[in-house]
């Protein structure tokens, strides 16, 4: 049966709509950094997010080629995850996602190296006609973090992430907000198979 981190890792993936503290350990993914309002058709967002599924499914599927991959086992392809920022907020506005920059990801297993990513990167561009040579393989460690699931609309977040802010000040703590530490969003619906209301979202900010 393939490797599931969403069912491995249940706290880092399922929060419950109440917010809570979690301690985020180190996680390898691979990603593509952006700026732009991630709405725009053909913008970079959406080209980041081919190549990374690109990417991502080529990994997974090597079993069913001749590219032997050291130490491969079979995985779910985990949901796709963003880390937003502006220039000069703390946080996102939403009101102006024009100003937006990303860090898209999607999680990958630790047999994932510079070499296996080189290699999907070179299939990507022979066989599926795909330039994913923006894509990077990049470890990221959160830390102390306060999170919650969002359920509804992309444009509903902004209340629930105040949900989150006073619960972070009733904890005595404070917004951690950094060059290295942003606002952290885990897509766990597909928008193009799910009803707005019903699309599921993990929100994570850093704190300290």
């Amino acid at each position: 049966m393939a490797y599931d981190f969403k069912k491995e890792n249940r706290a880092l993936y399922r929060p419950t709509t109440k917010p809570a503290l979690i301690d985020v350990p180190e996680m390898q993914f691979i990603t593509v950094t952006g700026d732009g309002d991630p709405n725009q058709t053909g913008g970079q967002y959406a080209k980041a997010l081919q190549q990374l599924y690109t990417v991502a499914y080529t990994i997974k599927m090597s079993k069913m080629g001749d590219h032997h991959i050291q130490d491969y086992f079979d995985f779910v392809v985990p949901p796709l995850e963003g880390f937003w920022w502006q220039p000069g907020v703390k946080g996102v506005d939403y009101q102006h996602k024009e100003t937006f920059h990303f860090i898209s990801a999607i999680r990958m297993p630790g047999f994932v190296n510079p070499d296996v990513l080189k290699w999907a990167i070179t299939e990507a561009a022979n066989k599926k006609k795909v330039d994913a040579s923006k894509v990077q393989l990049t470890t990221i460690t959160e830390g102390k973090c306060a999170q919650i699931m969002h359920i509804g609309p992309y444009d509903d977040e902004p209340a629930t992430v105040a949900k989150l802010h006073e619960f972070v000040a009733s904890q005595g703590l404070q917004l951690d907000y950094s060059d290295r530490r942003h606002h952290h969003e885990i897509y766990l619906s597909d928008p193009r198979r799910v009803k707005p209301e019903r699309m599921k979202t993990v929100i994570r900010i850093p704190v300290k």
